[in-house]
C-alpha cells in the first residue's frame, strides 16, 4: 500500500491534483471556524446545546461539518446545491425544453448546470433567512446568537451565508475539474468525517457495555457489506463477429457488459437525505408548537423519517440508473460495432433482455442501500445504544472513498503503475 501511495505522490501530475483536493478541503474546513459576521460569538457555545443527535438540526449539522452549530460562513453547507441538482433533475423529465438540452450533449449539460448554480442561490438566499430567524431565538442570559436584529444586519448575514455556500459550490467544481474524485461528494465526506474524533468518544464513553464490545464488530461488518456490493457486478457475455473496415478485417472476440449492483452509488442516498430534511427544517423555522411536533415526527431516529428514507432511495435509485444507463442505446452500440450476446437476437431484444437484468440488480441495489441506511435506527430501537453515525453517513463516506480511490487507480493505469485494487 505504501509503495502504491509511492508511486502516486512521485507522478507530478497526480501530486499536483491530491495537493489541490487536499488545499480546498483544508479551505472548506478553515471557513466552518469563521463565524458569519454579525453574529454574537460569545453565544455561540450556548448554540450547541441546541444540535442534539436526534433532531433535524444534528442531522444538517453532521452534513455541514459542525458549521451550522457555530453559524459560519459555510453553515449552509452543499445542500442547497444537490436540492437544486435534484430540482433539475425531477424537471428534465418532466419539461421538453429541459430533456432536449440534456440531450445536446455537453452545450446542453453547460447550459442546465448554469440553471443549477442559479436555483443553488436562490435557495441558499431563502434558507438563510429561516436559519436567522430560527436562531434568532436561541441564546441565554435573553440574549440571542444574532444579537438585535435590525435589517441591515439581517442582510448582511444572510449574504454572508448565501456567499458561503456559493464559494462551497465554486470549490466542489474546481476539485471536480483539477483534482482527485468529485468535489461535491468529497466535501460531504469531508463533512462527515470530520466528526469521527467526536463518534469515537461517544462510543469509548458510552455506558453500554455491550454496545462498546459489540461497536467495532458491527461497524466492520457493515463496511464490509457495504464495500461488497458496491463492488459487485453482472457480467453480460457479449461476442463481436469479424468485420471488414475499409481495406482491412477486425478479428471478432469475446468481452462482457459488465452491469454493477448499486449503478447509481451514493447519489440516491444523498438526494433521499435531502428531501427527508426538508419537512422537519421546515417546522423547525416556523417554530411554532404544531411545527415543532411536525418537526418531532420527522426527526431522523423516528420511524416515519426511516420509512420515508427508504421509499426515496428506491425511487432514487431506479431514477438515477435509468438516468447513466439506457438499454436502448447499449443495444444500439453493439448492434453498430457487430456484437451480440450469446442467444439474445440483436436490437430491441437485446433492449428488453438488458432491461430486465437491470431491474432485477437494481431492486436488489434500492433494497441494500435502504437497508444500510435503516440499521442504526433499528438497532438504536432495540437497544439504549446511541450512534453517532447513521447508516447514511456511512454509506456516503465508503461509498465516496471506493469512488475517490477508483478514480486514482485509473490515474496510476494510465501511467502502467499497478493500482490499489488488484
Amino acid at each position: 500500500m505504501l509503495k502504491i501511495l509511492g508511486n502516486a505522490f512521485a507522478i507530478p501530475e497526480i501530486r499536483r491534483k491530491l495537493a489541490f483536493t487536499a488545499a480546498m478541503l483544508a479551505l472548506y474546513r478553515l471557513g466552518a471556524y469563521i463565524p458569519a459576521p454579525g453574529v454574537e460569538v460569545s453565544q455561540i457555545d450556548d448554540l450547541q446545546n441546541q444540535f442534539g443527535s436526534g433532531n433535524i438540526l444534528g442531522f444538517l449539522n453532521l452534513f455541514s461539518g459542525g458549521s451550522l452549530s457555530r453559524l459560519s460562513l459555510f453553515a449552509l453547507g452543499i445542500m442547497p446545491y444537490i436540492t437544486a441538482s435534484i430540482i433539475l433533475q425531477l424537471l428534465t423529465v418532466v419539461l421538453p425544453s429541459l430533456e432536449k438540452l440534456q440531450k445536446e450533449g455537453e452545450v446542453g449539460q453547460q447550459k442546465i448546470t448554469q440553471y443549477t448554480r442559479y436555483l443553488t442561490v436562490g435557495l441558499a438566499f431563502a434558507q438563510s433567512i429561516g436559519y436567522v430567524f430560527l436562531f434568532e431565538s436561541f441564546g441565554s442570559s435573553g440574549q440571542s446568537v444574532v444579537g438585535e436584529l435590525t435589517f441591515p444586519k439581517l442582510m448582511l448575514i444572510v449574504i454572508s451565508l448565501t456567499a458561503g455556500c456559493v464559494l462551497l459550490m465554486w470549490f466542489g467544481e474546481l476539485i471536480t475539474q483539477r483534482g482527485i474524485g468529485n468535489g461535491i461528494s468529497l466535501m460531504i465526506f469531508a463533512s462527515i468525517a470530520s466528526g469521527i474524533p467526536a463518534g469515537i468518544s461517544a462510543w469509548w464513553t458510552n455506558p453500554d457495555q455491550v454496545f462498546v464490545v459489540m461497536m467495532p464488530f458491527i461497524a466492520l461488518a457493515v463496511i464490509v457489506g457495504i464495500v461488497f456490493v458496491q463492488e459487485g457486478q453482472r457480467r453480460i457475455p457479449v461476442q463481436y463477429a469479424k468485420r471488414v473496415v475499409g481495406r482491412k478485417m477486425t478479428t471478432g472476440g469475446s468481452s462482457y457488459l459488465p452491469l454493477r449492483v448499486n449503478m447509481a452509488g451514493v447519489i440516491p442516498v444523498i438526494f433521499a437525505a435531502s428531501i427527508m430534511a426538508f419537512p422537519p427544517t421546515v417546522g423547525q423555522l416556523l417554530n411554532t408548537p404544531a411545527a415543532l411536533d411536525f418537526a418531532a415526527f420527522f426527526a431522523p431516529n423516528r420511524w416515519a423519517y426511516v420509512v420515508g428514507e427508504i421509499f426515496f432511495i428506491v425511487i432514487f435509485t431506479y431514477f438515477y440508473t435509468a438516468v447513466t444507463f439506457n438499454p436502448v442505446d447499449q443495444a444500439d452500440n453493439l448492434k453498430k460495432y457487430g456484437g451480440f450476446i450469446p442467444g439474445v437476437r440483436p436490437g430491441r431484444p437485446t433492449a428488453e433482455y438488458l432491461d430486465r437484468i437491470l431491474s432485477r440488480l437494481t431492486f436488489a441495489g434500492a433494497i441494500y442501500l435502504g437497508f444500510v441506511a435503516a440499521l442504526p435506527t433499528i438497532l438504536i430501537s432495540q437497544t439504549s445504544a446511541n450512534f453517532f453515525f447513521g447508516g447514511t453517513s456511512i454509506l456516503i463516506v465508503v461509498g465516496v472513498a471506493l469512488d475517490t480511490v477508483k478514480q486514482l487507480e485509473a490515474q496510476l493505469m494510465m501511467r502502467n503503475y499497478e493500482g490499489f485494487l488488484k
